[in-house]
């Protein structure tokens, strides 16, 4: 059975037909064997004809069936019918309880229009909104405990960044400007620097004249430009189209990060060295971070795409800011992590024994520090490097459980520490003297993390200022 959109484009293009070559209603249903009323239902998308009476139709308006059936509207007012009539039939009108409009063939085109620009604008302003704090928190543990389903391994954009990179020319080191220049060129872009892209967007791409546009560098030999560059050209790789909520708004940021990890550290080199560095027993985040020329947090994340794949080797990553909450987590080892009831990790606070807190505490916060931490679900070992922004202090973990440690550079460490967390009286639980001391005689103010507000950003882009980027690309198109 054809969807109603084919009945009604099908209908249409009968009804072109039909016109063209001169026929009533009547008189071309006397030609096929029908009563001109049934004709009507059919042209108007009502009704479905069978094969046998399309082949009729088609033979007694000199075309084919297969030009009935094209899915393409036979010019532009039935396109605009077309439209109106999905946009009509959409839930987001008819929650409206507003009575639809019927167009005759007396109605302009640009009454039409019109009509369709209210429409347009309504379900624009529908998807502003589109996801509650909740929701989004919900979308992302889906996601999470997808990707942890999958070991956190995508073979096809594995795949396909292998054979982009190839088709560049690159074979081994650190992937360069260049061949990231080279690799937007194949796609039929130009890679610009500008000063003023707009404040909430990361990169923009202009479709029309093939450039992506980015900010300076500020950090020659950064990887960070690279990366831009690589995900503005993921998603149109990938096919991706504007985001229809916030978990495919989600689902895009994942596979594009994942698309340009892949091209800054590529599969077969990166599981090449780390088979290797396993076979010696020196595994270590930092090894790895060099030999890409990648920050410390992508080598630690891309090591979580290969490791249980390609060395059968679980283990848990961790982004953690200075005053204790996850910004950035993956976990397949079952480190016990603090959930709230949706799910989510997210912005709740690790345990202060864990070493991703205690890292803060060393002296020398330029080597990675190691640990053993006991919890209730087993001893795990892991390897901290802590860092800054301009907003504030972080700390980037890769773990494993003990059993594993014997591979990695640092397994030697005496430090050793002893969660019970979620258990309250770990470490958020103050001890009965102080709680009795403080009962009743203090007001703490919380602290809100920001994005509990905003999970989903105005605009058909999540995150983007449409008319400051609108305003951005026409200044540019004329250069």
């Amino acid at each position: 059975m054809a969807s109603g959109l084919e009945l009604t484009t099908l209908g249409h293009r009968i009804r072109h037909h039909r016109t063209r070559s001169g026929m009533t209603l009547d008189e071309l249903g006397a030609a096929v064997g029908v009563a001109g009323s049934q004709l009507s239902l059919i042209e108007n998308g009502k009704r479905e004809p069978k094969l046998s009476l399309l082949q009729a139709i088609a033979n007694a308006t000199g075309t084919e069936v297969s030009d009935l059936i094209s899915g393409e509207p036979p010019n532009r007012r039935a396109a605009l019918e077309i439209e109106l009539d999905r946009a009509q039939s959409s839930s987001v009108f008819r929650q409206l309880g507003i009575t639809p409009v019927r167009v005759n063939k007396g109605m302009p085109d640009e009454t039409i229009e019109s009509i369709l620009g209210l429409h347009r604008e309504l379900h624009r302003r529908e998807r502003e909104a589109i996801a509650t704090p909740e929701e989004a928190r919900r979308a992302n543990t889906e996601l999470r405990l997808k990707m942890r389903a999958l070991d956190n391994h995508l073979p096809d954009i594995e795949a396909l960044a292998e054979k982009q990179l190839k088709a560049a020319g690159h074979s081994s080191g650190a992937l360069t400007h260049r061949t990231v220049s080279i690799m937007a060129e194949q796609l039929g872009f130009e890679l610009l620097y500008v000063d003023d892209l707009p404040h909430s967007t990361r990169s923009v791409t202009d479709l029309e004249h093939g450039r992506i546009y980015l900010p300076p560098a500020s950090i020659p030999g950064g990887h960070g430009l690279r990366s831009m560059a690589l995900q503005a050209m993921a998603h149109r790789m990938l096919g991706h189209t504007p985001p229809t909520d916030y978990a495919d708004f989600l689902q895009q940021r994942l596979e594009i990060n994942y698309f340009a990890a892949c091209c800054l550290v590529p599969e077969t080199a990166g599981v090449a060295f780390l088979q290797q560095a396993k076979k010696d027993r020196n595994l270590a985040v930092e090894d790895f971070r060099d030999a890409f020329g990648v920050t410390h947090e992508a080598a630690g994340m891309r090591m979580t795409n290969l490791m249980t794949t390609h060395l059968d080797m679980r283990l848990h990553f961790l982004r953690v800011d200075e005053s204790g909450a996850l910004t950035r987590v993956y976990e397949n080892d079952d480190l016990p992590l603090p959930t709230d009831v949706t799910g989510s990790v997210e912005g709740l606070t690790v345990c202060r024994k864990f070493s991703a807190r205690a890292a803060f505490s060393q002296r020398n916060r330029t080597t990675e520090h190691y640990q053993y931490t006991d919890t209730p679900s087993g001893t795990f070992w892991c390897s901290t490097q802590t860092g800054s922004t301009d907003g504030g202090g972080f700390s980037i973990t890769v773990g494993v459980p003990f059993d594993d440690a014997r591979w990695w550079r640092g397994r030697e460490t005496t430090d050793r520490a002893q969660s019970t967390c979620p258990d309250e009286a770990c470490c958020r639980r103050p001890p009965a003297g102080i709680a009795e001391r403080w009962s009743s005689k203090a007001w703490p103010s919380a602290r809100v993390h920001t994005h509990m507000f905003s999970p989903l950003p105005r605009g058909a882009f999540p995150g983007v200022d449409d008319n400051e980027v609108y305003s951005f690309l026409d200044r540019h198109a004329a250069q």
